[in-house]
């Protein structure tokens, strides 16, 4: 006689997944294999997933790969191995997009808020100070404000609020009568006939006014024509409503004089 070996035919009737085991003769045992689980029957995938996330970070996404084997991630807005994930501070860098003048504040999840700083105005991309300061942030004006340093002209560094109109840089820089107006001492007079004071007027406010009395005493005359706005008969608004926290810059074509 011979024992009869209960494996020897389609694992004993064990599943495919678990390791047919003889015992007694005519008597097996079935084992799940190693990532399985279940009475050897019928044996199942262990997900490592399910209990304890994996053992992953809890700021972590856990994926089964396999019988009992797993892979974490962070999840976006975290890094690390996935063991162990920290949170990335969208303000750590460049502000977080933010203004340079502004204050940049992390919130839940994956986003952040951007506040402009006191003394500056906007939506906290892009934020404003005074017209003073905002002359000199801006190529078409830099050279106006210049001109005002130069002279010690701080009149516009106030509350205000004031209206200035702006020769752009490149006239400014090209009008020979610039030096004739600085060697004669009035370059002054003719910056100060560019500021308004206590108005703040947009390019729709302007269009309703004929005459506004500059810094320097003078009046200068608006029209309004074929959808333009002209000063004195010859310099024309070309870059409007630039607002600053107190006042508005107005770039024209032309250098007024008083």
């Amino acid at each position: 006689c011979s024992a009869i070996d209960a494996c020897g035919s389609n694992n004993g009737g064990c599943s495919s997944k678990a390791e047919c085991r003889r015992t007694t003769p005519g008597n097996r045992a079935c084992v799940c294999s190693a990532g399985y689980t279940g009475d050897g029957i019928v044996c199942l995938e262990i997900n490592p997933c399910l209990v304890n996330n994996g053992g992953c970070d809890r700021n972590a996404e856990c994926t089964q790969t396999g019988p009992n084997q797993a892979v974490c991630n962070c999840l976006k807005g975290y890094s690390g191995d996935g063991k162990t994930c920290t949170y990335i501070s969208l303000c750590s860098q460049n502000n977080g997009g933010c203004s340079e003048f502004a204050i940049c504040n992390d919130t839940e999840l994956t986003d952040r808020t951007c506040t402009c700083k006191p003394n500056y105005i906007g939506d906290g991309f892009k934020c404003r100070g005074n017209i003073f300061q905002e002359l000199l942030r801006n190529s078409n004006t830099s050279k106006f404000y210049f001109h005002l340093e130069a002279l010690s002209i701080r009149d516009i560094s106030g509350p205000g609020p004031f209206t200035l109109f702006v020769p752009h840089t490149d006239i400014l820089k090209s009008d020979p009568r610039v030096k004739d107006w600085i060697a004669k001492g009035v370059m002054a007079q003719v910056l100060r006939y560019h500021m308004v004071a206590c108005a703040s007027l947009l390019y729709k406010d302007l269009t309703a006014i004929t005459n506004i009395t500059s810094l320097q005493g003078d009046f200068i005359h608006i029209s309004y024509s074929q959808n333009s706005l002209v000063l004195n008969s010859k310099a024309e608004i070309v870059l409007s409503d630039t607002v600053g926290t107190n006042g508005v810059i107005h770039v024209i074509n032309q250098i007024l004089v008083p």
